[in-house]
């Protein structure tokens, strides 16, 4: 009698990413090119992106999946950056044309904080040049909702919003972190990645639906006409809460990753897609599915591609800021609320 043939089909390793959302595959990306550019180190990388997928085995795997593996046996020098803000468009704290304050509003029963910055109208202050045609014309600001990069509610994003305030704009910048306390409350920065990526991502869409509920309870015309902004995560962010906030009038995500497609033609902003010409920044991934669903759908929106640009390119405090596509960007930025936030 002939012994039946065993065989036996090779062990497939799964992706170390599937189990991640979106969201967290987008970040883990951005950090192994982080990584990998020098701008990163070993220690860092590490961490970020333990947090993220949940301990040091699947760690290990992602850094395998992308051929780092031999990273945890070397430290690589990162390249340290500015933290100081270097573009001309920045704005002091004490800048007499802004008024800033921290303002906090209730979200699903939780307190969240934010920092408001408001145009003070003082006729001694240099205005803007390139103040948008909404800012200089309109009665009362717009609002404008800010929405922080992966490390939370950094002074670069108070900058930010000081500088919608200068022209003309109520911005505010809300900190996603709250329910943890806020940003400064988070005692390791390096887990505020997966903090801000784990669990419902809709909790962050509510913050902002919230933040502009309650300027309308507090009697503000700007609440009327609101427009968003996000730079990374924070991009993300704003293509999602457009696909679910009718009250949006106008929308700029600074390469962030799309939202589902399906959810697309639910948007009724309008909406200016700032991104990178760098073939390796993952916030590229689902930009031309991204631009036909938009097409599709009859959306009135731009996809704009900045020359010589990496990722987080607009950052001013970080490695990869570029001067001369940043204050382009910017300057789009302002002339597209001025278009599409306007009475």
């Amino acid at each position: 009698m002939t012994s039946p043939k065993i065989t036996s089909t090779p062990r497939i390793d799964p992706d170390p990413l599937s189990p991640l959302n979106q969201m967290q595959r987008y970040l883990v990306h951005e950090f192994v090119e982080d990584y990998q550019e020098g701008l990163l180190s070993r220690r860092d990388l590490t961490a970020k992106v333990s947090y993220i997928v949940g301990g040091t085995a699947a760690t290990m795997a992602v850094f395998q999946r992308f051929g780092i593996s031999e990273a945890i046996a070397q430290e690589a020098a990162a390249t340290p950056g500015s933290t100081e803000p270097q573009s001309t468009y920045s704005i002091p704290e004490n800048d007499p044309r802004v008024a800033t304050t921290d303002v906090t509003f209730d979200s699903n029963g939780v307190l969240y904080s934010a920092y408001e910055a408001r145009p003070t109208g003082d006729p001694s202050a240099t205005p803007l040049a390139d103040a948008s045609p909404m800012a200089e014309s309109a009665s009362s600001p717009a609002l404008v909702l800010v929405c922080h990069e992966n490390r939370g509610l950094t002074d670069h994003i108070r900058d930010v919003a000081r500088r919608l305030a200068a022209a003309g704009y109520i911005g505010v910048a809300v900190d996603l972190l709250s329910p943890e306390g806020g940003t400064a409350a988070v005692a390791d920065p390096s887990s505020i990645p997966g903090i801000l990526t784990g669990g419902d991502l809709s909790r962050h869409v509510r913050a902002f639906s919230d933040a502009i509920s309650h300027y309308e309870q507090q009697g503000e015309a700007a609440a009327s006409s609101t427009g968003m902004i996000g730079f990374c995560f924070g991009g993300g962010i704003t293509w999602r809460t457009a696909t679910q906030e009718p009250r949006l009038r106008a929308g700029v995500a600074f390469y962030g990753p799309p939202p589902p497609t399906e959810d697309v033609r639910n948007i009724k902003a309008a909406m200016l897609g700032i991104y990178s010409d760098d073939p390796g920044d993952f916030a590229n991934e689902g930009r031309d599915e991204l631009d036909a669903a938009l097409a599709d759908a009859g959306i009135g929106y731009e996809i704009k591609i900045y020359p010589g640009t990496q990722h987080a390119f607009h950052n001013d405090t970080g490695q990869r800021y570029n001067a001369e596509q940043a204050e382009a960007a910017w300057v789009d930025t302002l002339a597209w609320l001025g278009t599409h936030l306007g009475s």
